[in-house]
């Protein structure tokens, strides 16, 4: 039995988690709950985004699953503090064109690999004089670290690229780190080939180009914001899973945020917790289950006729799920 700790957060946060809930009590694996809480919400009832015991409980678990969160002005990011407390310095971003789904590509799979301590995000941030700085910390192991996940995802896709993603010729001693940490791990796999892009030609491949990518590792601020745009040429964040991976724990969250505008009403697309559910099944080497739940996913998605609005469909965000649920129980796909 997997014990799974689910934090709902804010928002479709909470709708997308009743609809992962919901598939995990359907398949043939045995599965307990724990439940946690953080968010905006969160803070209302207990002045913290993140409670002690919510950290707590996610180090007993297997896995967390996440929901979303709304930001609380003026506190830190919950989901920032619970990776880096919690040591899960790879984040990793699947970018996958799904057919049936309108998009810009019918051809992309790519993975992105982002570090996911440091850099801006290490939110460090102080006020002097007439100035406000903000701490951008890169270091070698952390450099390392993250340029290793993406070598030994390439082996295991059966990919043949990985590309480093920076910008050292303007941060170059920050950047500089990044990029020679990338090349010196690089040595160790010889069959793989590897290249490397400033931040902003990258983006505009991704745009023009993205087949030539098969995965790409980049420091924190740079792999969030490529990471979205790859979303988008490929239906949006509704259809973009991701996986928090350290060396004791994995959180698995859709990419999308709380969506205040449709809270409530039952259209959320839980394609993208669906998804990352089987991220979280292959962490637990349940490979078979995983690959049940994609290839159930997929078929939704190709037949296109009980989508959530944003898929062009009229469904709700349980009808959704059931339909994936059904075809998973049924072998339907």
């Amino acid at each position: 039995m997997y014990n799974i700790n689910l934090i709902s957060g804010d928002g479709i946060g909470r709708e997308v988690m009743d609809a992962g809930e919901y598939l995990l009590d359907k398949i043939d694996l045995e599965f307990s709950f724990t439940y946690g809480h953080a968010g905006y919400h969160c803070f209302k009832k207990t002045g913290t985004t993140l409670p002690e015991e919510t950290v707590k409980k996610a180090k007993k678990s297997d896995a967390i699953l996440f929901g979303a969160i709304t930001s609380t002005p003026g506190q830190p990011s919950p989901i920032i503090n619970l990776r880096q407390k919690l040591d899960m310095y790879a984040n990793l971003r699947p970018i996958k064109s799904y057919e049936g789904v309108n998009c810009l590509y019918d051809d992309i799979d790519i993975l992105i690999v982002r570090e996911n301590t440091e850099g801006l995000y290490s939110q460090v941030e102080y006020e002097e004089d007439d100035k406000v700085i903000a701490e951008r910390r890169i270091t070698k192991e952390a450099s390392e670290k993250i340029s290793k996940i993406a070598f030994e995802q390439c082996q295991k896709l059966n990919k043949n690229k990985v590309t480093c993603v920076h910008k050292s010729n303007v941060l170059k001693k920050t950047d500089g780190v990044f990029k020679d940490a990338f090349y010196k791990i690089g040595e160790q796999y010889p069959q793989i080939e590897k290249n490397d892009y400033y931040v902003d030609a990258a983006a505009m491949y991704l745009v023009t180009n993205p087949q030539r990518y098969d995965v790409i590792v980049s420091t924190n601020l740079f792999g969030d914001i490529l990471s979205d745009e790859g979303a988008g040429l490929v239906g949006g964040l509704g259809l973009a899973p991701s996986g928090n991976i350290g060396d004791k724990y994995g959180l698995f969250e859709p990419v999308h945020g709380s969506a205040p505008d449709i809270t409530g009403k039952n259209i959320a697309n839980p394609a993208s917790m669906i998804l990352s559910i089987a991220m979280m099944l292959n962490y637990l080497d349940e490979e078979e289950y995983a690959k049940k739940i994609n290839d159930a996913t997929e078929a939704v998605l190709k037949e296109g006729k009980i989508v959530t609005p944003d898929l062009g469909g009229q469904a709700t965000t349980m009808e959704m799920t059931k339909e994936i649920t059904r075809k998973i129980l049924e072998g339907d796909n």
